[in-house]
This record gives structure tokens, C-alpha cells and sequence, in this order.
């Protein structure tokens, strides 16, 4: 543009997207500013959206509003409509989309997938999802075709309550509507799978992401790499992060995966190389980055290396977080030194963490790991205080962690009545080890 050259509607619109997929929304409506303003080419309703969709997002819903009336009658139409509903779903504004909604079926405007899309997110919440049938039925009454991405929310919905069952349901559905998945469907059944140690079926899944994958998806890259984790897979593993290597940027995102990746099969080599790696190409800032080497460490009870990570941590100016310190509670027990993990543990207890870490699959799974080496030794009290962290979460709906909790009262000789019903309601499911335990409690009644 300053060089003299025309400036065509492609250029703008993959200049605009490439700004948004950087959170640049200033300087995307700044562009759009400028294209209505000096007119390159005769500006048209895609153009109109994205000015609005920018100016809501920059400046609020009433400006978008505002903005809405000024464009051209020409333009109102279905484009301009579905991008200022879901600008007021993105402020998290309801009554007023749902309002425009009603407005676009009067005038026979299609509603998009996206604005449902975004309705289940909002209502994605525990105390919300009741709403979720009558935004499905709203969906197929408005005859909006079912969409790979409605599925996929819906199917992550039911991940991040550990609900196996209720997952495979939605899937069950989306096959029944001839939808197709694609390799994100496929991503999140098989992580599912994965940390639900169901591993056979994690690894058909993830088989399925392969043969879907669609060029080089770095986020697709990382849940593989993730799951050749869980799966003991080194040489996948390591094909996977020859693939990532070869992109033109490789995020620290990726390294520090990678590095758990590794640490989790056991390559323990592997995973300081790349440590070291990530270590050398910038100056690291972040706490998360020092957590994925001491995970590492912790894991295996090398606690000299984990304190010397955890010094580093600190000397490079990173907080440690309340995750640092569950991982540190996990690397002390492993080492045998249980009153300094009590002490970690509680320190980390006293730090604040919010929901969405304390239901993230890898805090639960460092928990479980501790709750396990307590739960050998008999000490049901720190066991119920943290098994109560993953009954909250939900987590428990894993019948392996119901029967660890069953195991401590089992090493504690200890019988407690109604555990059993205690398993089924928390939403487990008993399987051979559950009565197999439950029966040898039953030896220490009195």
C-alpha cells in the first residue's frame, strides 16, 4: 500500500483475519476504518461485519448498534445480523442476541451455527446446562444443519466432566446425523480415552486424528503429542516432534509438552535435552515453563533436581504457583520425605488457584498421584482431604479413583459401611477391583 500497489478485497480480508487470530483488534478496525474511509475497492457486507464486529469488540454493543443503523440498507442483511448477535454473545449479553434473534426470524434472515455455537458456551456452566436441550431444539426448529464444531463443544462439554458415557452419546448423536468428525472430534475423544486410562481406545482414536489431520495443525501436533505421551509411544512421539520442529515457529507450548511427554514414558534424557533446548532460545518468564521440568522430575522422586529447577525458578524472577507446589508435594513423597511433603502440600493449599486449574486433568492427575503414595501408607485423613479436591471437579467418575480411596481403607484396616453406594452415587462405576476391595473391607468390621 505504501509502495503505490492496489490494495484487492483478498488482501484485506486475510490481512483482517490474520489480526484477529492475533488479537490485533484494534489495528483490524483501524484497516476497516480505513477501507470505508479511502474506498480501495467499493466496500460490501463482508466488509460492513467486520467493522462492526471489531467496533463492538473495541468499544461496546452500543456503538455496534449504532454503527448497525449507518450501514447502508443494502447491507442488513443475514451477515450483518449474525456478526452483531454473536459480538453481544461475546460480551456475554443473552436477552439482547436472543432479542435479534427473534428480529431475524421475523425478517427471514438464516441464523448461523455460530450463534448457537456460542449460546452452549454461555451456557456451558454446571448451573447453566439444563439450558442446553432448548438452544438444540431451538437450533432445529430455526432448521440450522447440525455442525461438526456444535458437536465438538458439546463433546468437550461432557470431557471437562469426566463423562465418558455422556461423550460418547453426543458422538453417538453426531454419527446419527451423518456429521462428519473431523480431527478435532477425534482429538477429544481420544484425550478422553487417554486420561481415563482406557488406552486400546484412545489409541484407535488417535489413529483416526492421523489419517484426518489436515496439514501441519500445530494445536492437533500438541494433543499428539500429549497423547503418545499417555500412550507410551516413543518412536510417535518422537515423529511427532520431528513434525513440529519443522514449522516455522516452534511455541514454548509445544517444548514444554513435549518435555512432560517424555517424562511421562520414562525418558527422562530426552526430556532435558529439550529443557535445554527451549532454555536456549530466550530467557524463560514464565512459571508454567519451569513447571514442566520439575513435573518431570517430581515425578520420579528426583528431588534435588526438582529444588534446583524450583532456584532457577526464582532466580529468574517466576513466582511459583500453587501447582509448583503440588507437583513438589508429589516429588517429596516419592523421595520418602512425607513431613516436608505435608508441609508443601499446605503451602500450595494456601496459594490461590482458580476453578478451571483445580478441574485441569493434569492438577487432578498430580493430585491422584499423591493421594495413591498416601493411600499405600493407610492415611485416610490426607487422603479424604484431597479426594474430596477430585470429587469436586468430578474427576471421580473414574472408577480408578474411587478405588484408590477404597485401597486406603483397605491398608488403614479400616471399615467404613456404604462406600460402595458412596461410588455410585458420586457417578463411578464399580468394576472387579471395586469388589474385590470392598470385600476385604468388609474383614475388618467389628
Amino acid at each position: 500500500m505504501r509502495e503505490g500497489f492496489p490494495i484487492h478485497r483478498g488482501d484485506i480480508f486475510h490481512a483482517v483475519n490474520r489480526l484477529r487470530k492475533l488479537k490485533l483488534n484494534k489495528r483490524a478496525l483501524e484497516v476497516m476504518e480505513w477501507v470505508i474511509r479511502e474506498r480501495p475497492y467499493r466496500p460490501r457486507e463482508l466488509d460492513y461485519s467486520y467493522l462492526l464486529e471489531f467496533t463492538t469488540k473495541l468499544h461496546g454493543i452500543s456503538h455496534g448498534e449504532k454503527l448497525f443503523t449507518c450501514v447502508p440498507p443494502e447491507f442488513q442483511n443475514e451477515l450483518l445480523y449474525n456478526n452483531l448477535v454473536i459480538a453481544c454473545l461475546e460480551k456475554g449479553v443473552i436477552r439482547l442476541s436472543l432479542d435479534y434473534m427473534k428480529k431475524m426470524r421475523e425478517l427471514g434472515h438464516p441464523i448461523s451455527y455460530l450463534i448457537f455455537n456460542r449460546l452452549i458456551i454461555l451456557h456451558s456452566s454446571p448451573g447453566r446446562r439444563k439450558m442446553i436441550p432448548k438452544i438444540l431444539a431451538q437450533m432445529k426448529a430455526d432448521k440450522v444443519a447440525p455442525h461438526v464444531s456444535t458437536y465438538n463443544i458439546l463433546m468437550k462439554i461432557e470431557v471437562n466432566e469426566y463423562n465418558i458415557e455422556g461423550l460418547l452419546k453426543v458422538f453417538g448423536e453426531m454419527k446419527r446425523f451423518n456429521v462428519e468428525p473431523n480431527e478435532i472430534s477425534f482429538c477429544i475423544l481420544a484425550t478422553a480415552h487417554a486420561v481415563a486410562r482406557m488406552y486400546t481406545v484412545a489409541e484407535a482414536y488417535v489413529e483416526a486424528v492421523e489419517k484426518c489431520r489436515t496439514g501441519d495443525n500445530w494445536s492437533t501436533l500438541d494433543v499428539l503429542i500429549i497423547l503418545y505421551g499417555y500412550l507410551g509411544k516413543v518412536k510417535d512421539l518422537e515423529r511427532t516432534w520431528g513434525i513440529v520442529q519443522e514449522l516455522p515457529r516452534v511455541r514454548f507450548r509445544s517444548y514444554m509438552l513435549a518435555i512432560e511427554a517424555f517424562g511421562r514414558i520414562g525418558q527422562l534424557g530426552r526430556a532435558e535435552e529439550l529443557w535445554l533446548e527451549m532454555k536456549s532460545l530466550k530467557e524463560l518468564k514464565s512459571t508454567e515453563q519451569f513447571n514442566s521440568m520439575l513435573s518431570v522430575y517430581c515425578k520420579y522422586g528426583l528431588i534435588k533436581k526438582a529444588t534446583a529447577i524450583f532456584r532457577e525458578m526464582e532466580i529468574n524472577g517466576c513466582k511459583p504457583n500453587a501447582i509448583t507446589f503440588r507437583h513438589l508435594a508429589l516429588g517429596c513423597l516419592k523421595a520418602e520425605l512425607v513431613e516436608e511433603a505435608l508441609k508443601t502440600l499446605e503451602k500450595g493449599m494456601q496459594l490461590k488457584t482458580s476453578k478451571k486449574v483445580r478441574n485441569s486433568t493434569p492438577w487432578l492427575e498430580t493430585t491422584l498421584a499423591i493421594i495413591e503414595i498416601f493411600a499405600e501408607k493407610g492415611d485416610i485423613v490426607n487422603v479424604e482431604k484431597l479426594f474430596d479436591e477430585t470429587s469436586k471437579a468430578r474427576y471421580t467418575r473414574h472408577t480408578f479413583v474411587y478405588n484408590t480411596l477404597i485401597k486406603a481403607y483397605v491398608k488403614a484396616k479400616t471399615y467404613v459401611p456404604d462406600l460402595l453406594r458412596r461410588m455410585i452415587l458420586g457417578g463411578a462405576r464399580p468394576d472387579a477391583e471395586t469388589y474385590s476391595l470392598i470385600k476385604l473391607i468388609e474383614q475388618y468390621r467389628t
